[in-house]
């Protein structure tokens, strides 16, 4: 009887592991992703808006790691933040949003440092890479991105 007990346990345990994900997003929060901008815009350009942000916040020694989401009426900056640099999160934050304010004055930018958007939005990628969804889809997905962000604001 406990051996089948034992039997259930371990298999309900390894029953419950999620199936969709992805390998980027299975390691998304303990590693760097490295992920390339994602472009919901109707022309995306080849050296673009997205890479450019990605490029110039990446650079910053507080992070470690930068996804860029750009949809048709706003742009999602998603970052991971050093361990020992999470006591200046607000500074952090105060200064990403005043340089891609000075930037790119006429863009409406999203930020966040939350582990969940990031995940969300290594999975949206993935998605978009294995040729899983479409551009409205994608775009509903992204929708949804933003909207969980501004729930957790």
């Amino acid at each position: 009887m406990t051996r089948m007990i034992i039997i259930l346990f371990i298999l309900l345990l390894t029953g419950c592991k999620s199936m969709e994900d992805g390998k980027d997003s299975k390691n998304a929060l303990m590693k760097r992703t490295d992920l390339s901008p994602i472009e919901l815009v109707d022309n995306p350009e080849t050296d673009s808006f997205g890479h450019a942000i990605k490029k110039e916040l990446a650079k910053k020694k507080e992070l470690y790691d930068v996804a860029v989401i750009q949809g048709k009426e706003k742009t999602l900056v998603v970052y991971k933040v050093k361990h020992l640099q999470r006591f200046h999160m607000k500074r952090i934050q105060h200064d990403m949003e005043a340089y891609l304010e000075d930037k790119y004055p006429d863009e409406d930018f999203i930020l966040s440092s939350d582990y969940k958007i990031f995940l969300e939005t290594v999975r949206l990628k993935e998605r978009i890479k294995n040729n899983d969804i479409g551009n409205e889809e994608a775009e509903k997905h992204f929708n949804d991105i933003i909207t969980l962000q501004k729930e957790k604001t």
